[in-house]
């Protein structure tokens, strides 16, 4: 398009969902605030980011760049789930026809994002970061629940929306038969993950991330488990938990019990949760990720530890198998293959925990912000050249 493009980004303040009101800045899902990092560089669009939030924030920024703004509208409580986000939609509607936005994306089905988008007067698009159909039949969730409702809220969103970015082929053959047209449009990574890496480590106890919510999709105590039966094989290393859990349920204490054990025979710990500077370090101070979920529908923390050279083992399912086609240093196994996986970290150990020398460079190609962003902006094109919207 030959004029400036106005794109509207609904996405969580991620100060609601953590109830953060005191803070003076949002911030985003890791996947939304690399998009802006990828936008921030792209001059001929000028992006307008709304999000919803139950309190009125302390304050919050006019722009996240110089062509990106940012709104803040307060939703009181009624205006939620238990209306079905009506509240949530009214006003980002308002603010819609303030802004005359050419094109309105709406980040997520997990909340009120995606009806804001297909309720919003306007051509809009959506994008599938966690598939809530997929997740309410993986945790077999009762009638009237979250996931329940979420469910059901994706799917008659997808039924409305002028198409769907799907970050990975088996996202998109969940949401294909549910919408009218989608586009495989891969998640980014946030810029922090392409910065200069530290020279060679040197030789000690390979140590061996695992990052994410403790939760039975990700399946850390499966894999406390296998690290048990490595170190009974007399083999050194250190599996890292990085995150946090739901200090509530039986996984959660059955994780706590496992690791308390593993932590006094020495081959595993707790690194807890890390911001992005630390968990940068902490890849760089590592030697692989292991990353074996039963359900994932991208895996971006993959991403994240091809881009720092680490070696990857994996779950062959959703996105992961996607990521790790082609790539140096990736090697995936059937989602329910223990054996295979510990005879596969086993060998690696032996042979002295070889690092890939060149997966941080096919990251950058496939989803440094920048490259991602303007694949955005050519769909963006395409949707505007076959819709005409009424004045």
């Amino acid at each position: 398009m030959g004029r400036l493009l106005k794109i509207a980004i609904l996405t969580t303040d991620n100060r609601e969902p953590y109830r953060e009101y005191h803070k003076a800045d949002p911030w985003f899902g890791t996947a939304p605030e690399a998009l802006l990092q990828g936008f921030a560089q792209l001059p001929a669009a000028e992006v307008h980011v709304i999000s919803c939030t139950q309190r009125p924030m302390v304050s919050s920024p006019a722009k996240l760049a110089d062509n990106i703004w940012f709104h803040s509208l307060h939703v009181p409580k009624l205006g939620w789930m238990r209306t079905l986000y009506q509240g949530c939609v009214r006003a980002t509607r308002k603010k819609l026809r303030e802004i005359q936005p050419d094109l309105v994306h709406g980040q997520g089905t997990e909340r009120e994002c995606a009806l804001g988008a297909v309720f919003s007067g306007f051509p809009n698009v959506l994008t599938i970061h966690g598939n809530m159909q997929a997740m309410a039949e993986l945790y077999r969730v009762r009638f009237g629940s979250f996931f329940w409702l979420a469910a059901r809220l994706e799917t008659a969103t997808l039924k409305r929306t002028f198409g769907v970015f799907c970050n990975s082929a088996y996202t998109e053959g969940l949401v294909s038969p549910r919408a009218s047209r989608t586009w495989r449009v891969p998640n980014p990574v946030r810029s922090a993950f392409f910065t200069p890496m530290p020279g060679k480590k040197p030789a000690r106890v390979p140590a061996i991330l695992n990052i994410g919510y403790l939760d039975t999709r990700k399946r850390q105590v499966e894999l406390l488990e296998t690290a048990r039966s490595l170190h009974r094989r007399g083999l050194k290393f250190q599996l890292q938990f990085v995150g946090q859990g739901t200090a509530r349920t039986a996984y959660g204490e059955k994780f706590r019990q496992e690791l308390a054990g593993a932590e006094k025979a020495g081959y595993a710990r707790s690194l807890g949760y890390l911001n992005t500077p630390q968990l940068i370090a902490a890849m760089d101070a590592a030697d692989a990720l292991v990353h074996f979920p039963a359900e994932e529908a991208f895996g971006l923390v993959v991403v994240e530890a091809l881009a720092r050279n680490l070696k990857i083992f994996g779950a062959a399912t959703g996105g992961i198998v996607d990521i790790a086609t082609g790539v140096e240093g990736a090697a995936l196994f059937p989602p329910n293959d223990f054996t295979g996986l510990e005879a596969a970290i086993a060998f690696w150990i032996q042979t002295g925990g070889p690092h890939p020398v060149n997966a941080a460079a096919t990251m950058r190609e496939r989803y440094h912000p920048l490259v991602i962003a303007k694949r955005h902006l050519e769909v963006y094109c395409e949707v505007l050249g076959k819709t005409k919207r009424e004045p």
